[in-house]
């Protein structure tokens, strides 16, 4: 009878937390495409853009207005530069890949308007 008890238990609880997941949105992040990112940056305001490349990268060119966090610090180092999670953060590196680590990293930390370009290398407009 004990048993019986238990699993009967078991099964509502894990029907009660099946259900209440099913509630639950998972957090992700927005691929764009270059052009959409150019727009927003002429259109919207309040918007962060973060270079996900090396130091030496960066400083070789970059978007204008662009922050710097390496891809491989993203953990470490977002929630002391990245204050809101809400706000509007564009995610670029060289050619997608680390940026797209980033955006993934970006969003496990909670952060919820990630949009992520690509590469410069494709960014066909202005860099400083």
């Amino acid at each position: 009878m004990k048993k019986l008890i238990l699993i009967i238990l078991a099964m509502v609880g894990l029907t009660a937390c099946g259900q209440d997941m099913e509630n639950v949105q998972e957090a992700v992040y927005v691929n764009i495409t270059a052009l959409q990112a150019k727009e927003i940056m002429d259109s919207e305001e309040g918007f962060i853009i973060l270079d996900t490349r090396t130091r030496e990268e960066y400083e070789e060119s970059h978007i204008p207005g662009a922050i710097l966090i390496p891809y491989d610090e993203i953990l470490e180092k977002a929630e002391g530069v990245l204050t809101d999670k809400d706000q509007l953060i564009l995610v670029y590196c060289r050619s997608g890949r680390r940026s797209k680590l980033a955006a993934q990293d970006l969003v496990k930390l909670g952060y919820t308007n990630i949009k992520e370009f690509g590469g410069i290398i494709d960014w066909p407009y202005e860099v400083e």
